[in-house]
Protein backbone atom coordinates (compact mmCIF):
# COMPACT_ATOMS: atom_id res chain seq x y z
CA UNK A 1 0.00 0.00 0.00
CA UNK A 2 1.33 3.29 -0.83
CA UNK A 3 0.61 6.99 -1.06
CA UNK A 4 -0.20 9.00 -4.02
CA UNK A 5 3.58 10.51 -4.15
CA UNK A 6 5.16 6.63 -4.09
CA UNK A 7 6.35 7.26 -0.21
CA UNK A 8 4.78 5.31 2.36
CA UNK A 9 7.69 4.59 4.12
CA UNK A 10 6.45 5.35 8.01
CA UNK A 11 2.70 4.36 7.20
CA UNK A 12 2.76 0.67 7.28
CA UNK A 13 5.59 -0.75 9.70
CA UNK A 14 5.88 -2.59 13.33
CA UNK A 15 4.35 0.41 14.31
CA UNK A 16 1.15 -0.06 12.59
CA UNK A 17 0.90 -2.97 13.88
CA UNK A 18 1.20 -2.33 17.08
CA UNK A 19 -1.67 0.20 17.46
CA UNK A 20 -4.06 -1.84 15.11
CA UNK A 21 -3.54 -5.31 16.80
CA UNK A 22 -6.12 -3.27 19.38
CA UNK A 23 -9.16 -4.30 16.93
CA UNK A 24 -7.41 -6.17 14.21
CA UNK A 25 -8.54 -9.44 16.25
CA UNK A 26 -7.96 -13.00 15.58
CA UNK A 27 -11.63 -12.57 16.14
CA UNK A 28 -12.59 -10.18 13.91
CA UNK A 29 -10.15 -11.61 11.05
CA UNK A 30 -12.16 -15.35 11.42
CA UNK A 31 -15.06 -12.72 10.97
CA UNK A 32 -13.40 -10.85 8.41
CA UNK A 33 -12.66 -14.23 6.52
CA UNK A 34 -16.04 -15.86 6.72
CA UNK A 35 -18.05 -12.18 5.36
CA UNK A 36 -15.81 -12.42 2.00
CA UNK A 37 -16.11 -16.23 1.77
CA UNK A 38 -19.95 -15.87 1.16
CA UNK A 39 -20.01 -12.55 -1.10
CA UNK A 40 -17.37 -14.05 -3.07
CA UNK A 41 -18.94 -17.76 -2.83
CA UNK A 42 -15.49 -19.09 -2.39
CA UNK A 43 -15.04 -22.57 -2.97
CA UNK A 44 -12.19 -24.86 -1.79
CA UNK A 45 -9.78 -25.48 -4.91
CA UNK A 46 -10.27 -21.52 -5.92
CA UNK A 47 -7.27 -19.49 -7.04
CA UNK A 48 -7.28 -16.37 -4.91
CA UNK A 49 -5.25 -13.12 -4.96
CA UNK A 50 -5.07 -11.35 -1.63
CA UNK A 51 -4.05 -7.31 -3.25
CA UNK A 52 -2.02 -5.86 -0.97
CA UNK A 53 -2.46 -8.98 1.84
CA UNK A 54 -0.38 -7.22 4.79
CA UNK A 55 -0.07 -9.39 7.26
CA UNK A 56 -1.43 -12.28 5.68
CA UNK A 57 -4.28 -11.90 8.36
CA UNK A 58 -7.20 -13.00 5.00
CA UNK A 59 -4.83 -15.03 3.07
CA UNK A 60 -3.77 -17.38 5.26
CA UNK A 61 -7.21 -17.60 6.72
CA UNK A 62 -8.77 -18.26 2.74
CA UNK A 63 -5.58 -20.74 2.60
CA UNK A 64 -6.77 -22.94 5.85
CA UNK A 65 -10.56 -23.32 3.97
CA UNK A 66 -9.23 -24.46 0.95
CA UNK A 67 -8.13 -22.35 -1.36
CA UNK A 68 -4.98 -21.59 -3.40
CA UNK A 69 -3.74 -18.13 -2.33
CA UNK A 70 -1.38 -15.85 -3.48
CA UNK A 71 -0.31 -12.76 -1.42
CA UNK A 72 0.60 -9.41 -2.76
CA UNK A 73 2.12 -6.48 -0.77
CA UNK A 74 4.72 -3.70 -1.07
CA UNK A 75 5.98 -4.17 2.60
CA UNK A 76 8.51 -6.67 2.99
CA UNK A 77 7.98 -6.55 6.90
CA UNK A 78 4.28 -7.48 5.96
CA UNK A 79 4.63 -10.20 4.27
CA UNK A 80 7.95 -11.70 6.32
CA UNK A 81 5.24 -12.35 8.94
CA UNK A 82 2.85 -13.29 6.93
CA UNK A 83 5.25 -16.05 6.16
CA UNK A 84 5.65 -17.57 9.64
CA UNK A 85 1.92 -16.67 10.48
CA UNK A 86 1.28 -19.67 7.05
CA UNK A 87 3.85 -21.82 8.27
CA UNK A 88 2.62 -21.72 12.44
CA UNK A 89 -1.48 -22.03 10.55
CA UNK A 90 0.53 -24.97 8.16
CA UNK A 91 -0.73 -23.44 5.29
CA UNK A 92 0.61 -22.82 1.59
CA UNK A 93 0.69 -19.02 0.69
CA UNK A 94 2.80 -17.66 -2.15
CA UNK A 95 3.67 -14.27 -1.05
CA UNK A 96 5.18 -11.38 -3.69
CA UNK A 97 6.69 -8.41 -3.18
CA UNK A 98 5.17 -5.73 -5.46
CA UNK A 99 3.31 -3.17 -6.70
CA UNK A 100 -0.66 -3.30 -7.36
CA UNK A 101 -0.39 -1.39 -10.54
CA UNK A 102 1.89 -3.79 -12.09
CA UNK A 103 0.59 -7.05 -11.02
CA UNK A 104 2.91 -10.38 -12.85
CA UNK A 105 0.07 -12.77 -14.13
CA UNK A 106 -2.44 -12.65 -16.98
CA UNK A 107 -5.99 -14.58 -16.57
CA UNK A 108 -4.55 -16.52 -13.44
CA UNK A 109 -7.63 -15.83 -10.82
CA UNK A 110 -11.05 -16.92 -9.62
CA UNK A 111 -10.92 -14.58 -7.22
CA UNK A 112 -9.51 -10.93 -5.80
CA UNK A 113 -9.54 -9.94 -2.84
CA UNK A 114 -8.43 -6.40 -1.84
CA UNK A 115 -9.42 -5.81 1.96
CA UNK A 116 -9.26 -3.29 4.59
CA UNK A 117 -8.97 0.04 2.78
CA UNK A 118 -6.08 -0.96 1.06
CA UNK A 119 -7.23 0.48 -2.25
CA UNK A 120 -7.12 4.87 -3.28
CA UNK A 121 -3.43 5.17 -1.70
CA UNK A 122 -2.44 6.34 -5.60
CA UNK A 123 -3.73 9.34 -8.30
CA UNK A 124 -6.36 8.45 -10.01
CA UNK A 125 -4.75 7.44 -12.63
CA UNK A 126 -2.89 4.99 -10.48
CA UNK A 127 -5.99 3.71 -8.61
CA UNK A 128 -7.57 3.76 -12.32
CA UNK A 129 -4.82 1.35 -13.38
CA UNK A 130 -5.32 -1.16 -10.40
CA UNK A 131 -8.71 -2.06 -10.96
CA UNK A 132 -7.39 -2.35 -15.04
CA UNK A 133 -5.02 -4.58 -13.78
CA UNK A 134 -7.32 -6.99 -11.05
CA UNK A 135 -9.39 -7.35 -14.47
CA UNK A 136 -5.92 -8.53 -16.18
CA UNK A 137 -5.20 -11.05 -13.93
CA UNK A 138 -8.56 -12.25 -13.14
CA UNK A 139 -9.56 -15.63 -15.50
CA UNK A 140 -12.82 -15.21 -17.34
CA UNK A 141 -15.95 -14.80 -14.83
CA UNK A 142 -13.78 -13.84 -12.09
CA UNK A 143 -14.82 -12.33 -9.24
CA UNK A 144 -13.45 -9.15 -7.44
CA UNK A 145 -13.83 -7.70 -3.66
CA UNK A 146 -12.67 -4.42 -2.41
CA UNK A 147 -13.46 -3.06 1.12
CA UNK A 148 -13.30 0.37 2.12
CA UNK A 149 -14.47 3.14 4.33
CA UNK A 150 -18.07 4.29 3.43
CA UNK A 151 -17.35 7.97 2.11
CA UNK A 152 -21.08 8.88 2.96
CA UNK A 153 -20.63 7.49 6.72
CA UNK A 154 -17.31 9.02 7.30
CA UNK A 155 -18.53 12.79 5.56
CA UNK A 156 -21.66 12.72 7.79
CA UNK A 157 -19.90 11.37 11.06
CA UNK A 158 -16.74 13.55 10.03
CA UNK A 159 -14.26 13.83 12.70
CA UNK A 160 -10.68 15.48 12.44
CA UNK A 161 -8.79 13.90 14.91
CA UNK A 162 -8.93 10.93 16.28
CA UNK A 163 -6.20 8.41 18.63
CA UNK A 164 -5.79 5.44 19.73
CA UNK A 165 -4.67 4.18 22.95
CA UNK A 166 -2.07 1.09 24.00
CA UNK A 167 -1.16 1.77 27.42
CA UNK A 168 1.14 5.32 27.78
CA UNK A 169 1.27 4.74 23.99
CA UNK A 170 -0.68 6.89 21.33
CA UNK A 171 -1.29 6.46 17.52
CA UNK A 172 -2.85 10.42 16.89
CA UNK A 173 -4.72 11.05 13.23
CA UNK A 174 -4.87 14.71 12.17
CA UNK A 175 -7.66 14.44 8.93
CA UNK A 176 -8.60 16.60 6.87
CA UNK A 177 -10.88 16.34 3.38
CA UNK A 178 -10.91 18.06 0.33
CA UNK A 179 -14.59 17.64 -1.86
CA UNK A 180 -12.84 18.51 -4.90
CA UNK A 181 -10.38 16.24 -4.87
CA UNK A 182 -12.48 13.58 -2.82
CA UNK A 183 -9.79 12.72 -0.93
CA UNK A 184 -8.46 12.78 2.91
CA UNK A 185 -5.21 13.76 4.33
CA UNK A 186 -4.10 12.23 7.27
CA UNK A 187 -1.32 13.53 9.57
CA UNK A 188 -0.45 10.83 11.38
CA UNK A 189 1.64 10.82 15.11
CA UNK A 190 3.15 7.68 16.71
CA UNK A 191 3.66 8.16 20.30
CA UNK A 192 5.23 5.30 21.92
CA UNK A 193 7.88 4.25 24.48
CA UNK A 194 8.68 8.58 25.08
CA UNK A 195 9.75 8.97 21.20
CA UNK A 196 7.32 10.85 18.70
CA UNK A 197 7.15 10.02 14.83
CA UNK A 198 5.23 11.49 12.55
CA UNK A 199 4.47 10.84 8.79
CA UNK A 200 1.22 11.34 6.50
CA UNK A 201 -0.43 9.88 3.22
CA UNK A 202 -3.68 10.34 1.35
CA UNK A 203 -6.74 8.73 0.47
CA UNK A 204 -8.71 8.60 -2.04
CA UNK A 205 -12.75 8.56 -0.84
CA UNK A 206 -15.13 6.54 -3.33
CA UNK A 207 -18.91 6.81 -3.45
CA UNK A 208 -20.56 3.76 -4.08
CA UNK A 209 -21.73 5.07 -7.53
CA UNK A 210 -18.38 6.63 -8.42
CA UNK A 211 -16.61 2.81 -7.63
CA UNK A 212 -19.57 1.35 -9.47
CA UNK A 213 -18.56 3.54 -12.50
CA UNK A 214 -14.90 3.11 -12.52
CA UNK A 215 -14.99 -0.59 -12.35
CA UNK A 216 -17.39 -0.48 -14.88
CA UNK A 217 -15.04 0.93 -17.45
CA UNK A 218 -12.53 -1.38 -16.20
CA UNK A 219 -14.83 -4.12 -17.84
CA UNK A 220 -16.91 -5.10 -14.36
CA UNK A 221 -19.84 -6.01 -14.61
CA UNK A 222 -22.76 -7.06 -11.90
CA UNK A 223 -21.15 -4.21 -9.78
CA UNK A 224 -22.95 -4.65 -6.22
CA UNK A 225 -22.79 -2.81 -2.96
CA UNK A 226 -22.70 -4.41 0.72
CA UNK A 227 -22.05 -3.36 4.31
CA UNK A 228 -20.24 -4.65 7.09
CA UNK A 229 -22.90 -7.18 8.25
CA UNK A 230 -22.83 -8.33 4.56
CA UNK A 231 -26.20 -6.88 4.02
CA UNK A 232 -27.08 -4.32 1.29
CA UNK A 233 -25.22 -1.17 1.60
CA UNK A 234 -27.21 1.70 3.38
CA UNK A 235 -26.31 5.33 4.46
CA UNK A 236 -25.64 3.93 8.42
CA UNK A 237 -22.97 1.58 7.17
CA UNK A 238 -19.54 2.40 8.39
CA UNK A 239 -18.01 0.02 5.57
CA UNK A 240 -18.47 -0.27 1.86
CA UNK A 241 -17.83 -3.64 0.43
CA UNK A 242 -18.21 -3.49 -3.53
CA UNK A 243 -18.01 -6.78 -6.05
CA UNK A 244 -17.96 -7.06 -9.08
CA UNK A 245 -17.45 -9.73 -12.12
CA UNK A 246 -16.03 -10.03 -15.16
CA UNK A 247 -17.58 -11.34 -18.09
CA UNK A 248 -17.40 -15.08 -19.45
Amino acid sequence: MVCVSGNFEGIFDEDYLYFYATFLTEERSDADAELLWRLLELEPGMAVLDLACGHGRIANRLAARGCRVTGLDATPLFLDIARADAADRGVAVEYVQGDMRELPWTSSFDRVVNWFTAYGYFDDGGNRRVLDEVAKVLKPGGRFLVELNHRDWVLRNFRPQHHVRVGDDFLIDDVTFDPVEGRTTTRRSFVRAGAVRDASFTLRMFTFPELRDWLSAAGFTEVEGYGEDGLPLTPDHRRMIVTARLPD
